[in-house]
């Protein structure tokens, strides 16, 4: 599993196709060839997977219940969108308009790269998200990283 890191700012062009920028592009795996999978994020942004990742990724969603309707549901939501992309020979890809949109897409963008996965994000909706004060990080950060699950030492 790639260990993506960095934040890199780039700009999507007229025909909806992003640059990876050099540093990023030497991140991903040989083995992972010249594609990659996109898809709806959680949030207003775009996920960039390998596709062994997005295999990974696919295969935790075996364990839920087709039968049960929020399962369902949600697997449906995950997958609606994922997209095989291919960089070119310039290192771009191309995203999908409707994916595009989801996002909510400008010209300008920021790639945030973490664990096995590349967030793709529009500049507005990144900055939008960073908008909180120290104190409110500190808070965030007392919140999740004391929960027993995230490797915490949580409430005993």
């Amino acid at each position: 599993m790639p260990q993506f890191i960095g934040e890199f700012e780039c700009k999507m062009d007229g025909k909806g196709r992003v640059m990876l920028p050099a540093s990023l592009r030497k991140q991903i795996p040989d083995e992972a060839g010249d594609k990659l999978v996109v898809n709806r994020g959680f949030d207003k942004c775009l996920t960039l997977y390998t596709k062994a990742d997005w295999q990974k990724e696919t295969d935790k969603l075996k364990g839920l219940n087709s039968f049960n309707k929020k399962d369902r549901l949600f697997i449906r939501l995950f997958n609606n969108g994922a997209t095989e992309v291919q960089i070119d020979t310039a290192s771009r890809i191309l995203i999908p308009k409707k994916l595009q949109e989801y996002a909510e897409m400008e010209n300008d963008l920021v790639l945030y790269a973490y664990e096995n996965k590349i967030e793709i994000w529009s500049a507005k909706n990144y900055e939008e998200m960073f908008n909180m004060s120290a104190d409110d990080f500190s808070e965030l950060a007392e919140e999740v990283m004391n929960r027993k699950d995230k490797g915490g030492e949580g409430d005993e």
